[in-house]
Formats: structure tokens, sequence, C-alpha cells
């Protein structure tokens, strides 16, 4: 496959406003990421369910072992009651006191336990994979945010610039004025022109606030402290690069967390719809068990046997097999059973459906990556232009050449051209990421 390779090249100057004081922390994109993730109530949450499915597991391995019961009770009668030694009712005061041990162990039931087993396997590692999908999609979110905070941050930055450049001029202007070299309406574009600088400062920086709070929320920083971010080393140079979708695609389906969410769904569900299949089938159980008691009338005057002798003589073993046959209980067993196969078939089309979804996520991620680096190109081209033809216009102003307007239109097209320029680059650094993630690789470098 032919490949064309372009180099990127973005100014580490772009969108930075004054530096911060050397002991202030610099948040990269990374460390925005990492520091959402290990803050995340969501990735917690994920974390407690994980412990349920592996306190599940083990409880499904367990059920392979016999279950061990003891008991003991007492009892105290008064009144009529059976004499044990005569076996005849007797009015009388008695003290009985039994001990049990009984162990049991299915020996069939329709696979059940196997299926619970590996059903609970499945979920545990469903649940791993969840907590790297909730880890993943909190990072690109961050990744966005971080990317949006970056854009507004530059944007103030061009708007001050400007602004400051209009105050300038007006300056100058109003002196030419009091010197007779300019008249009234020439100033008053020029003050309009400067009141407008004001107010796109004032709202690009309400605009890098909300971003700045939007990203705070993500990481669940706190509101009132300072977030300074770092965007010295948030723009490497970029590769870019013609590609085939369809082999990100290949790698995305194994090893994509939404896609293999996908897929533990279709497992999970084909395993209690076996569950609720060998519930229609008999069962058999084996049981064990050892007795005893000891007995004692309170009224009567003879001394009681002692109680290790009747532990000893009374005591008595059983073994037993257990067979239970569901005949009829109003069809719910079969009821569940085509429940739990209708839910097979809804995971198979989610599977299909989150699989078309991805591909064409990942279509458009490399659409947009190189789409954005073409723009980046030409839009440096423009920018250069438009530079050039702001200095000529500013001359030729300040020569009486040109009129305030015609300055005007041509410092808003180089602040939109800035601003624009700005947008790409992010937007290519973004898209690069996204199509790097669906390649494997992980978000949080």
């Amino acid at each position: 496959m032919k490949k064309t390779v372009l180099l990127l090249s973005i100014p580490l100057t772009w969108g930075c406003l004054p530096a911060a004081t050397a002991q202030d922390a610099r948040w990269t994109m990374d460390d925005c990421m990492r520091y959402a993730v290990e803050n995340s109530p969501a990735v917690r949450k994920q974390l407690h369910t994980n412990d349920t499915y592996r306190a599940e597991y083990q409880s499904s391995v367990a059920s392979f072992f016999p279950s061990l019961t003891t008991a003991v009770s007492t009892q105290h009668n008064f009144g009529r009651a059976i004499d044990p030694e005569t076996n005849t009712y007797v009015n009388t005061t008695t003290f009985n006191n039994y001990y049990e041990g009984y162990a049991s162990l299915p020996l069939f039931d329709g696979g059940q336990l196997v299926n619970q087993w590996r059903m609970a396997k499945l979920n545990r590692q469903a649940g791993m994979n969840d907590l790297q999908k909730a880890k993943d999609d909190l990072a690109l979110s961050t990744l966005e945010a971080f990317v949006n905070v970056l854009y507004y941050r530059g944007a103030v930055r061009f708007a001050h610039e400007k602004r400051e450049e209009s105050h300038r001029l007006l300056y100058k202007e109003r002196r030419q004025e009091e010197l007779g070299l300019r008249g009234k309406a020439d100033v008053a574009l020029v003050e309009a022109q400067a009141a407008g600088d004001d107010y796109i400062l004032a709202n690009q920086q309400h605009l890098y606030h909300t971003a700045m709070l939007k990203l705070k929320e993500l990481m669940n920083y706190p509101s009132g402290e300072t977030l300074e971010v770092d965007t010295t080393a948030a723009m490497p140079d970029f590769i870019y690069a013609d590609e085939l979708s369809d082999a990100i695609y290949e790698t995305a389906k194994a090893t994509n967390p939404t896609a293999l969410q996908a897929a533990y769904k279709i497992d999970i569900a084909r395993r209690q719809h076996l569950i609720r299949k060998g519930q229609l089938f008999p069962t058999i159980t084996l049981s064990a068990g050892i007795y005893t008691s000891y007995y004692e009338n309170l009224k009567s005057e003879m001394d009681p046997t002692a109680f290790k002798t009747q532990f000893s003589n009374n005591r008595g073993e059983y073994l037993s097999v257990g067979f239970r046959f569901p005949l009829f209980d109003g069809l719910v067993r079969h009821k569940e059973a085509r429940r739990a196969r209708n839910q097979v078939r809804i995971a198979r089309e989610e599977y299909t459906e989150v699989l078309r979804q991805l591909e064409t996520a990942i279509e458009q991620s490399l659409s947009d990556r190189d789409g954005y680096a073409r723009e980046c190109i030409q839009m440096e081209k423009k920018l250069r232009a438009d530079e050039l033809a702001y200095q000529l216009t500013l001359r030729k102003f300040e020569e009486g050449l040109m009129s305030p307007i015609d300055l005007k239109n041509s410092a808003a097209t180089l602040l939109e051209s800035k601003a624009l320029l700005l947008q790409k680059q992010l937007m290519h650094l973004l898209k690069c990421r996204q199509v790097d993630y669906y390649k494997g690789k992980p978000v949080i470098r």
C-alpha cells in the first residue's frame, strides 16, 4: 500500500498565557487523564462491582463441594410427653437435647452448577473489561475537555493581543485628532473596533472559564483550586499517513473494550440460557448424616442415664439419595428458558450493532485525522498571507489610504485565521489519539 507521510510541525509558543511561577504545577494532557481515572467515582464503583463478581466466582467454585451443616437443639417439655424408655405417654416434665450433623452433594442438576461457575467466571472477566472501558471513556472525555481548554486559552491570548493593538491604535488616532490630522468619524470607528475587541476578550475569557470548569468536573478536581495546564508539552509533531480502516477495525474488534463488552454479553446470556434449561431436568442429591440425643425426666426420682452413655447409645447414621423432578409449575421454568433464549438473540443483535458503530467510528476518525492534517497545512499558508495583508492594511491606514472599516475587516480575518489554525491543530491531535486508541494503544501514555 502506498503511503504519504507529511510531517506537521506546530510551534510550541501558541496559545500560551503568561507563564506561571516556577513553583506552580503544570498539568499535561496525560496528567489530567491519569488524575481523572484515579479519582473517578465511576471507576471506584466499578471496582466495587468487580469485588462482588469475585465473591460470586468464589461462591460458584465452593458449590462443587459438599455442603456441611450441624444442628444443636434443646427442648423443655411440660405436661404429657413420650417417655423414650417405655415409649408411653406420661404426665411429667422432661428435658431433651438433640445433636445432628449432615452433608449433601448434588450428583446431577442439569448442568446448573457448571454453567453458574462459567457464568461467574465470565462476569469476573467482563467486570475487568468494564473497568477498562470506564477508564478509557473517562480518559477520552477528559482529553476532549483538555483540548477545549487549550483552544479557548489560545483564543483568549489572540483576543488579548488584538485588544492591546486596538487600544494602541485608538490612542494614536486620538492624538492625531487633537492635532487635526484625523476626523471624529475615523476616531469613532476605531473606538467601536476597540470596544468590540473588549467584548471578544470578555467572551473568550468566559468560554475559557467554562471549559476549565468542565475539565475540573471530569477530573473530580477541586473547583476552587487553580489548575495550570501545560501547553508546551501538549502538542508534539504529527505524522500523517494514509491507512486502511480494515486492519484497524480487526484490531479494535479483538481489543476495544466496547466490542469486548458486547461479546461478553452474548456469552453470559448463553450461560444464563443453559442454566434455565437445566432447571427443566430432574435433580439427584446425595445426603449423609449422623445424629444423637440426650433425655432426662426432671420429675423422676431415679438418676438419669449418664450423658456420655446416652450420647453413644442414641447415635444413628443415615445415607440417602434424593430425586426431584418438576412435573408442573405453571410453565414458569419454560417461560424463563424462553426468555433466556431471547436474551441470547438480543445480545447477538446488539453485538452486530456495536461492531457496525465501531467500524463507522474508526472510518470517521481516520477521515477526520487526515482531513484536519490537510487543513492545518492550508491554514498555515492562509495565516501567513493574512498576517502580511494586515500589516499592509495597517500601514496604508496610517498613511490615510485605507479606512477604519478596511482595517477592522483585515484584523478580524487575521484573528479568525489564528483561531481556526489552533482549532484544526488541536482537533488533529484529538483524532490522532482516537485512531491510536482503536489500534489498541492506551489512551494515557
